[in-house]
């Protein structure tokens, strides 16, 4: 199943949350209100996911991210990346390459190039974290 759009609508969720300190439910309805059933299920998923562990999520990302303090980051590559730290985490069964290459579609979408080197860094370090034998299905 292709994810790709509900990784987007979660991402404008913990976005707009991030930046506008919105409540997180109602952005969420408003924001999945027109996606398909699946879309929106994912996406809540995410959303709800990457909020309930967001604070072992920025640990992740701060230890990760040399040199950068979490708040400093602009709050779209923070929130594309709490969003793949969280699907490595705990969704083991997406692949950590699909995982980094939605991040980076993400990110070329939404960010700039440089943010694109600096993402993939990033995630890469947090997938040896929690993930230090790999994909379970590659190995």
């Amino acid at each position: 199943m292709a994810r790709h759009y509900a990784r987007e609508l979660a991402l404008k969720v913990l976005y707009e949350h991030d930046v506008a300190h919105t409540s997180v439910d109602a952005v969420l309805e408003r924001t999945i209100g027109g996606a398909s059933a699946a879309d929106g299920a994912y996406a809540r998923t995410l959303v709800e996911g990457t909020m309930g562990s967001r604070d072992q999520l920025d640990q992740w990302i701060q230890a990760a991210a040399h040199d950068w303090r979490l708040e400093r980051m602009p709050a779209i590559d923070r929130n594309i990346i709490r969003l793949g730290c969280y699907e490595m985490v705990h969704e083991p069964a997406v692949p950590i390459s699909v995982i980094i290459d939605e991040a980076l579609e993400l990110t070329q979408s939404y960010s700039t190039d440089d943010a694109k080197r600096f993402i993939n860094g990033v995630l890469g370090t947090i997938a040896e974290q929690v993930r230090p034998h790999g994909d379970t299905d590659r190995q």
